[in-house]
């Protein structure tokens, strides 16, 4: 069980993702988080850096679907600008958020990684829908709100765990 925990790949950002590389090995779409992951949790627009690297993602190939459990209100003013479509109040871990994005991209599991920075949500949802996870860093922690402080808590506690069985090392981050 602690294993659905883990993410194929940890990174400090989304930026210093291989998109080439995922993109030779067969991934076509993207399937990423929002708060904490593209921009901090009160950043109602993306950065000129974020734009940049989201028309890098897209002139590589890959289709991309944020996935947040955030309110409509709040993904719908982030991604209208950018024309990204989107899956708000998404109750990640659920398969249905990842399963709705998967469809609106026309892609299967095998073909979509999943960007977030939450082990009990975004990886775990994803390795649960069958999806490569990446985790990265989060932006601004000191934004979150009270469930994303009481993940984080219990993330500390899968993190022991996952030590203590060896199956997490810290120099594995990029």
């Amino acid at each position: 069980m602690l294993e659905k925990f883990i993410p194929r790949l940890r990174v400090n950002t989304v930026y210093d993702i291989d998109l080439e590389a995922l993109y030779a090995q067969g991934y076509r779409g993207i399937i990423t988080d929002l708060d904490n992951t593209l921009v901090g949790a009160k950043e109602p627009h993306a950065t000129p850096e974020l734009v940049a690297w989201l028309e890098t993602a897209k002139q590589a190939g890959f289709q991309v679907v944020i996935v947040s459990n955030n309110d409509e209100g709040r993904v719908s003013l982030f991604t209208k600008p950018l024309g990204i479509p989107f899956v708000h109040a998404a109750r990640k871990p659920r398969r249905k958020p990842f399963r709705k994005a998967l469809s609106l991209m026309n892609l299967s599991a095998a073909q979509t990684v999943v960007i977030g920075d939450q082990m009990l949500t975004d990886v775990f949802g994803g390795n649960r829908t069958g999806l490569y996870t990446i985790l990265v860093l989060p932006i601004a922690a000191a934004d979150e709100g009270v469930m994303t402080q009481f993940n984080r808590r219990m993330e500390k506690v899968i993190l022991r765990r996952l030590r203590k069985k060896g199956l997490w090392h810290e120099e594995e981050q990029r």
